[in-house]
């Protein structure tokens, strides 16, 4: 595969968007697999120069989830609004829904959706904690893009952004944590202490247990992938896994740190951090989805492997040429007005 640097000329927006759609459609294939089915996958296609030889049973490979989906939605809001405007992402995700396009969307985006579709406004729409489902995590790397040049608006905007399908404050920190990590990942050298450390208070604004599950990755990020996922699971990490999940379950707080852990621990090689964060098993598609935004957003859209970009899509659309467009559309929409 393909290693690229930081800094490529294809841009980080671009970088992000199509490295969340790549790791999103990699791990689609096995999302909620045996544990045993996801090793071979890892191992038998992903290391072995043979990813794209399956698929997801009712698509053709290449397709990616509503995690790709509602972060390039979200995109096109800012496009077409110019800027970031929550009334207008809400009008997406209805329209989304409502013609039935999303693929493999959870319980809360989903109700969220239909009380959308209903009238009720966005500022009321969310689902209310205790859910805790990371599906405003998902879509929160190009927010870390598009804005990373202020901090505070660039929090604000993942914050407000959660809050329309996500009213639990782990999700909006965990939103936050994304949109950050992506923001940090694009900015430069990548120092692993101080880049937890910086999430983790970023975090901490919405809520500390995301903030104390992000510090707690400096304390086993060094652990090979088996025994840091053991670590997460005998930490407590993951409550809310079930049997369904057989890995990392959709929950905000283990989704999301399985993903910084899966980057953080190789920051300058895509494909590496692709197959740690579906190694875990669980909820595979959304933890390489998120991961595979923040590492694009470091190494650009050369660093991904042009064989498989190529056939990443939505039902036959939105494949990478046309997300590689939405992102030079929304280039510069993120920077502060002058008053």
């Amino acid at each position: 595969m393909t290693v690229g640097t930081p800094g490529s000329p294809s841009g980080a927006l671009a970088g992000c968007l199509l490295g969340q759609a790549l790791g999103d459609a990699l791990g689609f294939v096995v999302e909620a697999a045996h544990p045993e089915s996801v090793a071979d996958y890892v191992s038998g296609c992903l290391r072995s120069g043979r990813a794209g030889d399956l698929s997801h049973p009712d698509f053709p490979f290449g397709q990616y989830s509503d995690d790709t989906q509602m972060a390039r939605e979200l995109l096109c809001g800012i496009r077409d609004y110019g800027g970031w405007d929550p009334a207008t992402f809400a009008r997406r995700i209805a329209a989304l829904f409502g013609e039935g396009r999303e693929v493999g969307a959870g319980p809360g985006t989903r109700s969220t959706a239909e009380r959308l579709r209903s009238g009720v406004s966005w500022r009321e729409a969310g689902r209310p904690a205790p859910y805790d489902g990371n599906g405003s995590a998902m879509r929160a790397g190009p927010v870390g893009v598009v804005f990373g040049g202020g901090v505070d608006r660039m929090l604000r905007v993942a914050a407000e952004q959660s809050l329309i399908t996500h009213r639990d404050p782990r999700c909006t920190a965990g939103a936050v944590a994304v949109a950050g990590a992506a923001a940090l990942a694009a900015g430069g050298p990548v120092d692993t202490g101080a880049f937890i450390e910086r999430l983790a208070a970023w975090a901490g604004r919405e809520d500390q247990t995301m903030a104390a599950a992000i510090r707690s990755v400096a304390d086993w990020v060094d652990l090979e992938p088996a025994a840091a996922a053991r670590h997460l699971h005998e930490s407590g990490l993951d409550p809310a896994r079930t049997d369904q999940w057989m890995g990392i379950s959709s929950s905000v707080v283990p989704s999301v740190t399985w993903s910084l852990y899966a980057f953080v621990r190789s920051p300058d090689d895509y494909w590496e951090t692709i197959c740690v964060a579906i190694g875990a098993g669980g909820d595979t598609d959304t933890m390489a989805a998120m991961a595979g935004a923040i590492s694009g957003a470091r190494l650009g859209a050369e660093a991904l492997p042009r064989d498989l970009l190529a056939r990443v899509n939505d039902r036959g659309t939105w494949g990478a040429a046309e997300l590689t467009d939405l992102a030079g559309d929304c280039d510069g929409l993120g920077r502060p007005t002058a008053s």
